[in-house]
């Protein structure tokens, strides 16, 4: 998710050897693949397909969808969720984004996603800046969500070195937060930065919703569509 060292809050992979800047953040293992599935709902991130979210700010819009298909990344057969950004009512960007939940814990992990980026028209591509895939140059899946988030948690949400590695803190379970959908509470903030880029941005998810906000793209609708 464009928009966007050795925790991956003891959840993530096997013996990953990162750089001398990553040593305040551990590793752990990745669950088999045969316990990762391409389908289900941990309470602050819903796998399930036709469901929605819609963010809007004042000129920005986003659209989230979990599409009724399937990609298989590095050997495990992950949903593709559809993230659609727009500005004054042009593309800005258009991701496939691949996760995996697992059977046991709930953990969504986060195998990669092809990216478009479109030019000031917002008719035609430009690029495909942020692009990356697990098991394509070691890269690695990361971590969206964990199944049971504890403040404190930090995990690499990509490793795909010197093209994304975003990663996140859990900073809070207990926020409330008013959006044009409604006053959420027992909120879950994480604090998102990047081993590779400058800057910080808050992201907020509430339970059995999923993102509410981002950056200031705030919550109008959720749900399932046909």
């Amino acid at each position: 998710m464009t928009r966007t060292l050795c925790l991956v809050a003891a959840f993530i992979f096997p013996a990953l050897c990162l750089p001398a800047w990553a040593t305040d953040f551990v590793t752990s293992t990745l669950p088999s693949k045969a316990d990762l599935t391409s389908s289900g709902s941990n309470p602050y991130f819903i796998l399930q397909p036709g469901y929605c979210l819609t963010l809007r700010s004042d000129t920005g819009k986003l659209v989230v969808t979990v599409l009724n298909e399937t990609r298989k990344v590095d050997g495990v057969e992950c949903r593709v969720v559809e993230e659609r950004e727009s500005d004054n009512g042009k593309l800005v960007e258009v991701s496939r984004n691949y996760f995996a939940i697992s059977r046991k814990d709930n953990t969504v992990y986060y195998f990669g996603e092809d990216v478009d980026v479109y030019d000031k028209t917002g008719t035609k591509v430009q690029s495909h800046e942020g692009t990356w895939l697990a098991g394509v140059r070691g890269n690695k899946p990361g971590i969206i969500m964990p199944g049971n988030p504890k403040v404190g948690d930090k995990y690499y949400q990509e490793v795909a070195p010197k093209v994304a590695m975003d990663r996140a803190e859990i900073v809070s379970l207990t926020e409330t937060l008013k959006v044009p959908a409604g006053t959420m509470t027992n909120v879950l903030k994480t604090l998102e930065t990047s081993s590779i880029e400058s800057g910080k941005e808050y992201k907020y998810y509430a339970k059995g919703i999923g993102l509410i906000k981002d950056a200031d793209m705030l919550l109008v609708s959720h749900g399932y569509v046909k």
